[in-house]
């Protein structure tokens, strides 16, 4: 019987131990024993299962997440970092050797990986906007070996067909990775789409209490399996303590995301009514030009959405100051509401005109939906707004 994602939440990866825990524990412990040499060997020529060197990610405790977390996405494998950037600098180390192409926006700072430090390892990447989506099929047969986005994107919440650029890139020979942050497992699927891998921030949605930073990677064993070396030779394996936390917190993700997206879309309802809000960008909006894809390829439209102020720039962050239950920071997917000007935080590192280039303007503030009433939400940007 295949089980539901919420039961998988709950009880993948869970180590029944000698006295009953029904979690897994915390072995904080750097270095594990064993009765004999060959018992050793086993473990290290990967005959057998077992723990070795917590840096390698042969933990207990880290083992027992990666299930967990492989079985969010239906991967065959998964592999747990210490940041999600160090997640997608292991992908694009492992898969992108022979050229990335990222479509349409993303963080502030994988942009900055692609475009300013991969090129100085000798690693081509090409950058297409969303419009651009039709030059795909020619840049990925000049030879691209990785296909990246994300969907919905950061910060504008564009939409990409998975299944229709799985379907161009396959044919060609390259692989496809997503980052599912924004949406999380509950509410989209990528590999079950056509991806070949999935990327995480773990530091937001399934995190998910703005208490641990950390990174993950699903997918075929196969297409993991190389990736293990990077991870253990550049040092980015996570924390057993913070496996721990992260496994806790999965345990309840559906509830949580379930709430978000009801109270987001709400919010985004409310302040595409507003006078003062020139534009909202939400997938679950009919008006949105992604929502007839994301109603086809997610089962529900998260927890984030833009809005961009009349007035420019200072009228946003005058905005962006006034509110009181939204708290002005980075990072998105807590229990607490959160407000950041993209501008100033997630892309403050792109240059002005790439910003425009990009239509992230000075005006948009980009809210992070979490756990409180959506009356009360929608009560503080209206008091904000003035």
């Amino acid at each position: 019987m295949s089980e539901g994602l919420a039961t998988r939440c709950v009880h993948a990866g869970e180590i029944d131990d000698a006295h009953g825990s029904p979690n897994t524990p915390l072995y904080n412990t750097t270095t594990f024993k064993f009765p004999s040499t060959a018992d050793l060997l086993d473990v290290v020529d990967g005959r057998k299962p077992g723990s070795l060197y917590t840096r390698y990610g042969l933990n207990p405790t880290i083992a027992s997440l990666e299930a967990k977390l492989a079985a969010l996405e239906g991967a065959g494998a998964a592999w747990a970092f210490c940041s999600g950037m160090a997640a997608e600098t292991a992908l694009f180390l492992t898969h992108g050797r022979k050229g990335i192409v990222c479509i349409g926006d993303a963080y502030g700072g994988t942009l900055e990986l692609l475009a300013a430090q991969l090129p100085l390892l000798g690693i081509p990447t090409h950058l297409l906007l969303g419009n651009d989506i039709g030059r795909l099929d020619e840049v990925v047969s000049a030879g691209v070996g990785l296909v990246f986005f994300e969907t919905p994107t950061n910060p504008t919440l564009e939409i990409f067909d998975i299944h229709a650029i799985a379907s161009l890139a396959h044919a060609h020979g390259a692989l496809v990775a997503v980052d599912n942050t924004f949406a999380s497992p509950v509410n989209q699927q990528p590999l079950a789409l056509g991806a070949d891998l999935v990327v995480h921030s773990c530091t937001k949605y399934l995190g998910g209490h703005s208490d641990l930073t950390a990174g993950a990677m699903m997918g075929a064993k196969e297409l993991l399996a190389p990736v293990w070396n990077w991870r253990k030779n550049l040092g980015t394996t996570i924390a057993p303590e913070i496996a721990a936390l992260l496994a806790r917190s999965i345990r309840t993700l559906p509830v949580r995301v379930q709430r978000q997206n009801a109270t987001a879309q709400a919010v985004a309802a409310a302040m595409a009514r507003h006078a003062r809000v020139a534009q909202v960008l939400y997938p679950g909006l009919s008006g949105f030009p992604g929502h007839a894809l994301a109603k086809k390829q997610m089962s529900g439209f998260g927890g984030m959405l833009t809005i961009e102020v009349r007035g420019g720039g200072e009228a946003a962050t005058r905005v962006a100051d006034r509110l009181k239950l939204f708290a002005l920071a980075p990072s998105l997917g807590g229990a607490e509401s959160l407000v950041t000007q993209p501008c100033t935080t997630t892309h403050h590192g792109l240059p002005p005109e790439e910003r425009a280039r990009r239509g992230i303007s000075d005006a948009m503030l980009r809210l992070s939906v979490g756990l409180e009433d959506a009356e009360d939400l929608i009560a503080d940007l209206n008091q904000a707004l003035g």
